[in-house]
């Protein structure tokens, strides 16, 4: 099969297309035959090694210490079951799937994915390049704002970085937990920001939104372009700074605020499950959650894609189809 290979960090450049093995499915596994992926921001600082200042150690130990222990990347997917394990329940061969791999490996014609990780029916009212546009961003916000914010309806919350991969959604679901929801974006993307729900929308690029008086519960950056210091005076009391991108130096700050002060920095790692995304899925469904696709690729341009998500201005997600 083929699939996107990288065997030495670096550019995008180091990505290439090579034929590979097939999976094979083993005990209560399900071999999917992938329709679409994306290159996601985490697909990118691995491949790059562009690793938050304080961890690089830890992850050169996790994806390799001199080269990628793990040469297929992509988390995120769309297909439809081409062979089941004879003990495997809850999906049958023909039916379609989306989902998020925590294990990597889905920039490639197959997967072959535990049963009991992050894969569900797909939604019918979404096709599989939109079904692949979704899980990275909105489960990774779904656990920000839910787990880590404790976000409540009637809060005044903003989105940093509300036009990305993780931004589109947590507008949206800022807006289905009943928030009052401040897109902070460029120029070019404001009217989508605002097409997604948000009540106000900021133009970073002439607007610093700490200069304008007003004060949220939740700051939620998206983009690791926020300090607490500059923001400080932006949180309400008891208000928390959300830091989907975090170094040594925020994860100390976390543990400084928890103990000193009423106003919290909060990092951590999102990990993706079934049940989350379950109900991801229902929000699909119903309409309340809508993808945003900001570039599609063939898998044989996926280094144009990797090139789109360095250039820190990508738009919803950069999903790549192989069907």
């Amino acid at each position: 099969m083929k699939a996107a290979v990288f065997t030495k960090y670096g550019p995008p450049e180091v990505v290439q297309i090579k034929e590979v093995d097939k999976p094979t499915i083993k005990e209560n596994q399900v071999l999917v035959r992938v329709s679409a992926t994306a290159v996601t921001s985490g697909d990118a600082r691995i491949r790059g090694f562009n690793i938050p200042l304080g961890f690089r150690t830890l992850s050169r130990l996790i994806f390799g210490i001199t080269k990628p222990r793990k040469q297929v990347l992509g988390v995120v997917f769309s297909g439809i079951v081409e062979a089941i394990d004879e003990r495997v329940t809850q999906f049958k061969v023909g039916d379609a799937v989306f989902g998020a791999n925590n294990n990597f490996g889905t920039h490639a014609e197959y997967i072959a994915i535990l049963e009991r990780e992050s894969m569900v029916l797909k939604p019918s009212n979404i096709d599989y390049t939109q079904a692949a546009a979704v899980p990275f961003g909105a489960l990774t916000s779904l656990k920000f704002l839910r787990d880590f914010g404790k976000i409540k309806s009637g809060q005044k919350v903003l989105i940093n970085g509300a036009s990305g991969a993780l931004g589109v959604y947590a507008v949206q679901l800022a807006k289905h937990f009943g928030a009052e929801v401040t897109g902070v974006c460029s120029a070019i993307n404001l009217e989508l920001v605002k097409s997604l729900g948000a009540d106000h929308v900021i133009d970073y690029t002439t607007t610093d939104f700490t200069s304008n008086n007003e004060t949220y519960d939740i700051i939620y950056d998206t983009v690791g372009k926020i300090s607490f210091s500059h923001c400080k005076n932006s949180l309400n009391v008891n208000g928390r700074l959300l830091l989907a991108v975090a170094g040594i130096s925020q994860y100390f700050k976390m543990l400084s605020t928890a103990l000193i002060g009423n106003k919290k920095v909060v990092a951590g790692v999102a990990i993706f499950n079934k049940k989350d995304l379950n109900t991801i899925k229902v929000l699909l469904e119903s309409g309340e959650l809508k993808s945003v696709v900001g570039k599609s690729f063939l898998l044989e341009d996926i280094v144009e894609a990797h090139r789109y998500v360095d250039s820190g201005h990508k738009v919803g997600s950069a999903v790549v189809t192989l069907d």
